[in-house]
């Protein structure tokens, strides 16, 4: 097991962990939570051996192996799939020492090697790589690839796999579902759900957590607790602490009201119904859980639109691609003011594609994309944070957006982003992606947009900031397309789906577990066919078997054939011979002439004769066994 004892650690002077005591057994799913800068990383850190606790005991197994995904990716020529295989290093060591046995012509130490390396599953590691891959969405020609080739979020997944392809009895997991789409979330899921070691991990993705932790270990005011069961067990715990707090309960007010108020309005729409049942189960979780979040740094709204144009924005048979090469076709989709809109569909569908659209970064091919008057587009993409100023502070990023305000209500505005004091006036060029995601939320919203446009918003965001994104879109009064991998997000805010597949982009009619389910539909069906062409493939190359050995068949047939044919010719005219010869030699008067030399010519010719048709009949036999052989 892995445990702590009176465990104390620190980053310099600062304390981060004071006194932890704790076991985690074999099979522990855990979830390490807080808020940033507690010290979740550095306890990761000190697991790897990066960093020293202050005092106490840390134990582990001496032959415990532990996973981890890399920070950093270096620019390799070697193909993805041995870049995966990399990660189980026994596996690389017993292919090493294989090759070095066969070089000696060490008969015995290849014998205790490929034993070893049948039991490590050695056989089956290249499809167990190409399964890792496939679930993080690396098609069949990625694979063998180089590393090298691969994009920033791309080599995170690599790394991601790699990790995953150790036999490890320890997995650490620093935000896994980050530069993941939905699809791939859940396929990790499923995995993560399988996986028979111990699981520390680091993520803001409650929904990931429910399903795949048993423990959460919570740091908080330097004390590292752990409870148990998944992050809304952790929440309902921790909200018992909390609930005699006034402000709790003026704060789940406000919150509960703004659900309340959807439902009252939509729950008797037929087109509404399914998303008022939602609202509804969101309402009943937060009475339990919003307890939690009484204390979030974070406290703001969206500032109400100057406009409201009816529709926002329509595509009228729209195609739109790259390139004149169309990704989606024939798109119809208008968008009105309140609506909620959030896209599914798996990785490269075109989801991103379409948020370019209605962002007018991307111009259609064909049809028409019409904007209503006084239209104001908030569009955010993790490229946003890029356009961030890094020698300029939150403050002045907000003076530049808008020199009419007052620099305290600036100030008053940052700090419910959680900016506060000198963090609003240090340049944004030191922050971590998380704050720097919260400075361009701040300042789209700060904008007043009537229509949102929201790509993978909740990447490097913590579940604060994430409950806090909830709360403020839940009241948001302009239209929003939303993009995320956050499950609880997609459920909380979006009132109806599109599915973005096979080229076009349609109404999906359903929730977040309905799209699950389409996945592993997708999913079997595309089994199916790759079991049918497999077994179309095999097929043919059964039959080419087949004909070709047909062929060989016949071709060591025919010299048979031909000699047993040639006998059986010879033998009929030595039959014959004999026949005429027995005639003669039955004739009394042959015997009674005087010149016996024509009986003696005909005596031996005759008992040639017999031994000849003996010995073909013999050969004849034989070839007649041999083509019985080959005809089996």
């Amino acid at each position: 097991m892995l445990q702590f004892k009176n465990l104390t650690l620190a980053r310099g002077v600062k304390v981060l962990v004071r006194g932890a005591s704790f076991q985690l057994h074999p099979g522990h799913k855990v979830g390490l939570t807080g808020a940033n800068g507690a010290g979740k990383s550095s306890l990761f850190a000190m697991l790897l051996g990066e960093l020293q606790h202050e005092s106490g005991e840390l134990e582990m197994p001496p032959d415990w192996v532990m996973a981890h995904v890399a920070q950093e990716t270096p620019a390799l020529a070697d193909a993805a799939i041995e870049f995966v295989l990399d990660g189980d290093r026994e596996l690389r060591s017993v292919e090493q020492a294989l090759q070095e046995a066969e070089r000696n012509h060490d008969g015995e130490r290849l014998g205790e090697l490929h034993a070893r390396f049948g039991d490590i599953g050695g056989y089956t590691a290249r499809s167990r790589a190409a399964a890792l891959l496939h679930g993080l969405c690396f098609s069949d020609a990625d694979m063998l690839r180089p590393v090298s080739d691969f994009s920033g979020g791309w080599r995170v997944r690599l790394n991601l796999a790699r990790a995953l392809m150790c036999r490890s009895d320890l997995l650490l997991l620093d935000e896994p579902t980050n530069h993941l789409d939905l699809d791939a979330v859940i396929w990790l899921e499923n995995w993560l759900k399988d996986y028979r070691g111990t699981l520390l991990m680091i993520s803001h993705d409650r929904d990931f957590l429910d399903a795949v932790v048993n423990h959460i270990a919570h740091i908080e005011q330097q004390q590292l607790t752990l409870y148990r069961g998944g992050y809304s067990d952790f929440e309902r715990q921790r909200a018992e602490k909390l609930a005699q707090q006034q402000s709790l309960y003026e704060r789940q007010q406000r919150e509960m009201a703004h659900l309340h108020s959807y439902i009252d309005r939509f729950r008797a729409k037929a087109t509404k119904a399914r998303q008022a049942q939602s609202r509804i189960k969101a309402l009943e979780r937060m009475e339990l859980i919003s307890a939690a979040h009484v204390d979030s740094p974070f406290n703001f709204t969206f500032r109400k639109p100057q406009a409201a144009p009816d529709p926002l924005l329509v595509l009228d048979d729209v195609d739109t691609g790259y390139l004149d090469q169309a990704v989606l076709k024939q798109i119809k989709l208008t968008i009105r003011p309140g609506e909620r809109i959030g896209l599914l569909g798996r990785n490269g569908a075109g989801k991103s594609t379409l948020i370019k659209l209605l962002a007018s970064e991307l111009r259609p091919l064909s049809g028409k994309r019409i904007e209503g008057k006084d239209l104001a587009i908030g569009y955010f993409a993790q490229h946003q944070l890029e356009q961030l100023r890094p020698d300029e502070s939150p403050l002045q990023h907000m003076l530049r957006l808008d020199p009419q305000t007052r620099e305290q209500e600036h100030r008053n505005y940052l700090g419910g982003f959680d900016f506060r004091g000198d963090m609003a006036t240090t340049p944004c060029g030191g922050f971590s992606g998380g704050e720097k995601s919260r400075l361009a939320l701040a300042l789209l919203i700060w904008q007043q947009p009537n229509l949102l446009l929201l790509d993978e918003p909740t990447n490097h965001l913590d579940l604060e900031m994430r409950h806090a994104l909830t709360m403020a879109l839940q009241d948001y009064e302009g239209g929003m397309v939303l993009v995320s991998h956050d499950r609880a997000l997609l459920r909380a805010t979006c009132d109806r789906f599109i599915l973005v597949a096979d080229g076009k982009a349609e109404v999906f009619d359903g929730d977040i577990d309905d799209y699950r389910d389409w996945l592993a539909s997708q999913e079997s069906a595309q089994k199916q066919a790759e079991k049918v062409v497999e077994e179309k493939s095999a097929n043919r190359n059964d039959r080419a078997h087949n004909k070709a050995e047909r062929q060989a068949r016949l071709a060591e047939r025919r010299p048979l054939i031909k000699e047993s044919e040639k006998l059986e010719a010879d033998m009929a005219l030595w039959q014959k011979e004999k026949s005429q010869i027995d005639e003669r030699l039955s004739d009394p008067v042959l015997y009674a002439a005087a010149d016996k030399t024509g009986l003696q010519s005909l005596l031996k010719r005759q008992g040639e004769l017999t031994q000849t048709i003996a010995q073909a009949e013999e050969r004849w036999l034989e070839l007649q066994e041999q083509l019985e052989v080959i005809s089996t």
